[in-house]
């Protein structure tokens, strides 16, 4: 196999198995505007190597949960014509980290009321959060309401 320099751009066969993950993802990715290929004469894919620190980006918000609209709006701020540089991932990173740490604070807001809670097979309905007498919450919206106001950090008390 021929090596590549910095400066080749890279069949779709070959970003999949660097970056490891299916050509179809890539088409994906691509489809989605998060990368970016040339054609060649013949019309085939080619991509630039950077290419690849954009997919493990990728790779590395989807390991942390972070939604691929979130993605979308965090490789909007980069060039697409380079790798992101050191100060974009700390930029990035700052972001993330700021979107992880609501994401682990309103996780363990739940998980003490789970700790209150045993899944409305309750033993004290006079501490149960989920009771709702005469539906009262409706007026405030759909879904687990007071389990809302918990994760958000507000009073479980009805209105």
């Amino acid at each position: 196999m021929e090596r590549k320099t910095p400066t080749d751009n890279l069949t779709i066969g070959e970003v999949a198995a660097r970056a490891g993950i299916a050509t179809s993802a890539i088409r994906f990715y691509e489809q989605e505007g998060l990368i970016s290929s040339v054609r060649t004469a013949g019309n085939q894919r080619r991509y630039p190597r950077h290419t690849l620190r954009r997919l493990s980006i990728i790779g590395y918000a989807k390991r942390l949960g972070i939604p691929l609209t979130e993605v979308t709006v965090v490789f909007e701020s980069l060039p697409a014509d380079r790798m992101p540089s050191k100060r974009d991932w700390t930029r990035i990173s700052a972001r993330w980290s700021a979107l992880l740490d609501e994401r682990r604070r309103r996780l363990e807001a739940l998980q003490q009321e789970l700790a209150a809670c045993i899944g409305c097979g309750c033993l004290s309905l006079s501490n149960c959060n989920a009771l709702n007498p005469g539906d009262v919450l409706a007026e405030q919206g759909s879904g687990p309401v007071r389990l809302e106001e918990v994760a958000e950090g507000g009073s479980t008390a009805p209105s």
